[in-house]
């Protein structure tokens, strides 16, 4: 029985990268990938969407709540 091989697209530039051991950048293809994905969370360019009402200038924490 052969094992099936998964790949995904890469979230960068969408090349196809097998999900294994084989690729040390998985999901990105690349190295080069891997790092612009990286400086576009830094710049924050990407988000993760929130509901929540906090905003930069909040005063939060854990230990508050």
């Amino acid at each position: 029985m052969q094992e099936e091989i998964m790949t995904v697209g890469c979230p960068q530039c969408g090349k196809d990268v097998i999900w294994d051991e084989l690729s040390p950048w998985r999901p990105f293809c690349s190295k080069r990938c891997q790092l612009i994905d990286l400086g576009e969370w830094a710049a924050e360019e990407k988000r993760i969407p929130s509901n929540g009402d906090l905003n930069d200038s909040d005063n939060w924490s854990e230990e508050e709540h």
